[in-house]
């Protein structure tokens, strides 16, 4: 569990050790937060440092982010690419572990309930047709 300015975190492994990267290069002048997920998040907003560094990698403007979302103060989205710049290891690091974790989820997520196919979402439609057709039809 780390304790300062920002929520705790709960996070093991792999992920603490990434959030005490980023956590380690905070201060007043960041602002960026770790939620209790253990997602770097810009300002007071749920928008993720991983979105503001993906939008920018992507070529957008720091003017152009507020417009797509308009949470965002400017201020904050120019203060977060200024620490990603400044600490491009340590976020990249992070970033790559929450690609990581994702792809698990979703490994876990497809075994537990494998993919329906066309043939069987036409079989379950046709029968919850005839289940709900009216007397008579």
């Amino acid at each position: 569990m780390i304790h300062n300015r920002f929520q705790s975190v709960y996070a093991v492994g792999m992920r603490e050790h990434q959030v005490r990267l980023i956590l380690r290069h905070l201060d007043d002048s960041v602002p960026l937060r770790i939620d209790a997920g253990g997602v770097a998040r810009v300002g007071s907003t749920r928008i993720s440092l991983d979105l503001v560094v993906e939008q920018y990698e992507n070529g957008m403007s720091p003017e152009a982010m507020i417009r797509a979302y308009d949470s965002l103060d400017l201020a904050d989205v120019q203060a977060a690419i200024a620490f990603y710049l400044g600490h491009r290891d340590e976020v990249l690091d992070y970033l790559k572990g929450r690609a990581e974790e994702a792809t698990t989820l979703r490994a876990s997520i497809e075994t537990d309930r494998p993919r329906v196919g066309r043939e069987e979402l036409a079989a379950r439609r046709n029968v919850g047709e005839k289940t709900n057709a009216p007397v008579g039809h």
